[in-house]
């Protein structure tokens, strides 16, 4: 595997549960967008997600196991910035949840977004914001920073 391959991926560890963990992950308007529209919770639900004209994308929970692992698939996606506006149709964005001795470890990766992908720096670097900064923060404060209800014009 080349370094043009390989999946996006953040690790942090925390003191909290994997149960609290897991709680938050599913918590997305909480520490992603408070721009979120349907269901986060259940498997087999679909949710949308989006900021301003910038991205969109349509999400299918695919697995739920308590305290272990979060995984959805991305079913359609708009990108503003991007030759091809659909970059992460049919990637996956998988939480892995794990006890290490007294710590829990979170491993995010969006299987997919590799560095061949246009939006690869922006994503990354917006995942790295979300995932190490706000979901981290929620886990550990109970208060995330998620991308604020957009104002009506």
């Amino acid at each position: 595997m080349t370094l043009s391959d390989r999946d996006y991926t953040a690790v942090f560890w925390v003191d909290q549960t994997p149960e609290k963990a897991f709680e938050a992950i599913n918590n997305v308007r909480k520490w992603w967008s408070e721009e979120i529209e349907g269901s986060t919770d259940k498997a087999g639900d679909e949710w949308t997600y989006h900021y301003k004209d910038v991205h969109r994308c349509r999400i299918r929970i695919m697995e739920l196991v308590p305290g272990k692992k979060v995984e959805w698939l991305v079913v359609d996606n708009f990108l503003n910035f991007t030759a091809d506006k659909t970059e992460w149709t049919g990637t996956r964005i998988i939480f892995e949840i794990d006890k290490k001795s007294d710590k829990t470890e979170v491993r995010f990766t969006h299987n997919g977004l590799t560095p061949k992908y246009e939006c690869y720096n922006v994503c990354s670097h917006a995942w790295g914001s979300y995932i190490n900064g706000s979901l981290r923060s929620l886990i550990v404060t109970g208060k995330g920073q998620p991308n604020p209800k957009e104002k009506e014009s």
